[in-house]
């Protein structure tokens, strides 16, 4: 590739979309589960007797619980990345990829 190509393909409208909505996707996604993640670890540590109370009296602690729940929800931002990827991104590199080539 030449570099008058690579700068055609930068200046391209889609690929610009592109890039603002990976972008804005990868962004949110990041923000939300470094929220998530860094809100049980300021709980662990300001807070750790909420997180060692008991469930209704049985062995299993909130702490279990929220802990699972933090999986859980990795899980899925990580199906709605793909959704989002298959679904929205991919579509636009191929068109970008399609008018790019000729």
């Amino acid at each position: 590739m030449t570099p008058e190509h690579i700068e055609s393909i930068c200046k391209h409208p889609d690929f610009q979309q592109l890039v603002r909505r990976k972008r804005l996707l990868n962004g949110t996604l990041t923000l939300a589960m470094m929220i998530i993640y860094y809100g049980f670890v300021l709980l662990v540590a300001f807070s750790p007797s909420t997180l060692g109370r008991s469930l209704s009296g049985g062995v299993t602690s909130v702490g279990m619980l929220v802990g699972v729940a933090i999986v859980l929800v990795s899980f899925a931002l990580t199906g709605i990345y793909v959704y989002r990827a298959n679904n929205v991104l991919d579509p636009l590199s191929d068109r970008v990829k399609q008018e790019c080539m000729q």
